[in-house]
This record gives C-alpha cells, structure tokens and sequence, in this order.
C-alpha cells in the first residue's frame, strides 16, 4: 500500500520536476563539436574570391604598366614618328640647276597615266629635264594614253614612251620597268634620276625642291610620301593608320640620321643620285625585291649615302579604294614579305598590335583604380599621337579612335598575307606574283 502510494506522488510530482530540468541550461559538453560543410563553405569562398580579385588587381596593374611603358616609349623615343608634318622647303636659286630624267614605270595606268604625265611635263624646274615612261606589257592602252597626253601638253621633246619585253626571271616587275628605262637613257646621263608612278600628281615646284635639298644637304637619296585618298569610308579607316604605322616602322629622323640603320623611302617619288645608284650597283642590285623603295634607300645608306624622307600634300595619289578588299590586297601584297616570311614574327606582331592597341582599351573599360588611370593615360598618348595624322588628312578628330580597329583590319591582312604565301600567291600585283613561293 505504501509503495504504490509512493509511486502515484512520484508521477505527480514528475511534471514540475520536468519543467524545473527544462529551465536550467544545459551542462557544457566536452565531446568533439562538428561543423558541416554547408556552414563553413561561405567563408571559404569569401576568402577565395578575395584573393582571385587581388589577383587580378595585382595583373591588371602591371598590364597597364606594360601598356603605358609601351606609348611612352612611342611618344619619346621613337624619333618623335607622330610629329606628322609637311615639307616646307622654301627652294632658293642654285648656280647650276643639274639634269634629270624622270622614269615613270607604268602597268595598266589607263585612268591614270595622262593627268600623271602632264603633272610631270608642268614642271617649273629651271634646268635640263626629261620624262621616260616604260610601259610594262599594259594592255589597257597605257602606252598610246602616255604618247596622247605628250602630245597635248606640248611637250614632246621631253618626253619619250619606252616598251620594255617580257619580264626576266628574278626580277619584280616594277624594277625591271625602272631599269629598262634607266637603260634607255644611256646616252643622255642625268645628275639625278626621279622615279615616281604613273598614278600621282605633282605640284609644279616638287622637282625644283627635291633637287634643291639634295644639293644643299648633299643627298644621295630624297623621298617623298606623296597624300594618298581618304574619302571613301574604308580609305577614312584605313589610310591614315597606313601613314603612322609606316611611319612607325621608319621614323624620318630616324632615316636622315647617318648613325641609325633604320632606312625607308616612299617608293611614289624618289630623287636619286646617278652617282649613288651606280655605286650600289644599279638597280639589279636589288631586282627582286618586293619592298622596292626601303630596299633601294637601304642600299643607298649601307653604301655610306645620305638619304631623307619627308611629307607632301601637294603631290597626290590618284589610286582610290573603294572597298575594303582593295584595301586588304594592297596591305597583304608587302605584309609578309616585311616579315621576311616568317611565322614567328607573325605570331609576335600580332600579339604586339594586341599588346599596343588593345590592352589599354580593355583595362580602360573594365580595370579599377590604380590600374584604370595607367590604362587611360596609355590611351590618351594613342589618341592624341595618331590624331595629328588624323589632321594631316583633315578628317575630324573623331577619326582618332579608331586605331585599334584599324589594327585589326592589318593584323587580319597580314594573316591572309602569310596564307598567300604558303599557297604560292604571294606579292600579287596588277597580275603577277611577285614573292617566291612558300
């Protein structure tokens, strides 16, 4: 009786028992706690995506570093290359003005050749002059359109219409056709010869203000970059960046300086000294070349001549592109050869037209403090370098920021220049492949 009694008080009283036990906190264990992978995963990638963002703060600051270690050099050490500015010779008188013969080598210059000839027959040189121009096998009836437009400027005693046979092997056809007219002029020698092609127009005075340079300055070799058309919308693109990248490549300062290497000339119109071209050997020194002006200034140089490259407004370039094929086929016809056929050098000029043109543009519109000021300062000395030749065409300034598109374009021609090559098509022009075969 007693002990269910008990039993009963114990099961009443349970309750409130329970509810005390529930009010107390509970004892601290010392077993091992355990935390789950879901509840420790959020610090881990905080931490990682920390450290990939410094990461890539680290990279793009040093990316933009190269970037603006690359137009600093452009803009202070490239012999000031973007400083684009027109020849203002002002020619004085000469005791004795010497003889020249011009040698206009002409293929297929139907459109071009009479406005190119009465340019040349216009000249306001006061000494001896004379024009040869050498019809290479054209079938467009060059040669009769040279003899017209001879006729009708009323100047046929100066100038003679030379056909040249069949190109030889080892030769490119526009040196063949400068030889041959070199040759056909054996018997009058000149003090100078102007080479210059059958598509430009000169001013009047451009031959009195070669001459006078080459004589005051003792030249062997005098060179101008005629203006080339930019009034298409793919020549608005395209043309000025072919005028600073060339540039780029022979800085003018860099050319006229006896201890630098660099040599170029603009192959349009070149005065060169009868004497200098004899002592490189004539042009068969050179005859297979498909860069024809650098390689002709280079040998100019390399046998101790003193030679220049300038700029003109004045004499113009008829040749007109219409389409951005045009343009493609006149950057792929030299590109690899410039390369000297190597794909090695392929590969680098493209990743340094990436490096140069591209980069800072990236980092400018996706990279952060410090990384987005150096990238936007590398993009400012582009624009502002590749706008004064944007001014030399007089286009508007907003022209400038198109560089890197332009880079494109001539990364991608120079690609289909190497293609041409290997599949035996390369340096074609006006019907002829010029380059050996890959």
């Amino acid at each position: 009786m007693s002990q269910a009694h008990n039993t009963s008080r114990a099961l009443l009283v349970a309750p409130a028992s329970l509810d005390a036990l529930s009010l107390e906190e509970p004892a601290p264990c010392s077993c091992p706690q355990f935390v789950s992978a879901s509840e420790n995963a959020y610090p881990l990638q905080t931490i990682s995506t920390a450290i990939m963002i410094l990461h890539w703060n680290v990279a793009a600051i040093l990316f933009a570093l190269f970037s603006l270690a690359i137009w600093v050099y452009l803009l202070l050490a490239r012999g000031n290359f973007w400083k684009v500015t027109e020849d203002d010779t002002a020619p004085k008188s000469l005791k004795k003005w010497p003889r020249v013969i011009a040698v206009v080598p002409a293929r297929n210059e139907a459109e071009t050749i009479a406005r190119a000839i009465s340019s040349l027959a216009s000249q306001d040189y006061p000494g001896e002059f004379e024009i040869v121009v050498v019809d290479d096998q054209s079938d467009d009836g060059t040669a009769e359109l040279a003899r017209q437009a001879e006729e009708e400027s009323g100047a046929s005693l100066r100038v003679t219409v030379h056909s040249v046979d069949s190109l030889p092997p080892g030769w490119t056809g526009k040196l063949w056709a400068l030889n041959e007219g070199i040759a056909a002029t054996a018997e009058n020698t000149p003090a100078f010869f102007w080479f210059t092609d059958a598509d430009i127009v000169h001013a009047r005075d451009t031959l009195r203000r070669l001459v006078f340079r080459a004589e005051r300055d003792a030249l062997d070799l005098a060179s101008l970059m005629v203006l080339l058309q930019a009034k298409t919308f793919p020549e608005r693109l395209l043309i000025p960046p072919f005028l600073y990248f060339f540039l780029m490549l022979y800085p003018p300062r860099w050319i006229a300086d006896s201890n630098a290497r660099t040599a170029g000339a603009a192959g349009g119109c070149i005065l060169l000294r009868r004497t200098a071209l004899e002592r490189i050997g004539g042009i068969a020194a050179i005859r297979n070349e498909v860069i024809d002006d650098c390689a002709l200034a280079r040998a100019v140089k390399k046998s101790g001549g003193k030679i220049w490259m300038g700029l003109s407004r004045a004499s113009v370039s008829l040749r007109s592109y219409e389409t951005f094929a045009e343009i493609r086929d006149m950057i792929a016809r030299t590109a690899f050869t410039q390369l000297r056929y190597s794909f090695v050098q392929l590969v680098a000029v493209l990743a340094g037209l990436f490096v140069t043109f591209w980069l800072a543009w990236i980092l400018f519109f996706t990279g952060n403090d410090p990384a987005w000021i150096l990238a936007s300062t590398a993009v400012a000395l582009m624009t502002t370098t590749f706008l004064l030749t944007v001014l030399f065409y007089n286009l508007p300034p907003y022209w400038a920021f198109t560089l890197p598109l332009a880079a494109v374009f001539y990364g991608y021609s120079t690609c289909l220049s190497a293609a041409r090559h290997m599949l035996g098509r390369g340096a074609q022009w006006k019907g002829r492949t010029q380059a050996k075969k890959g």
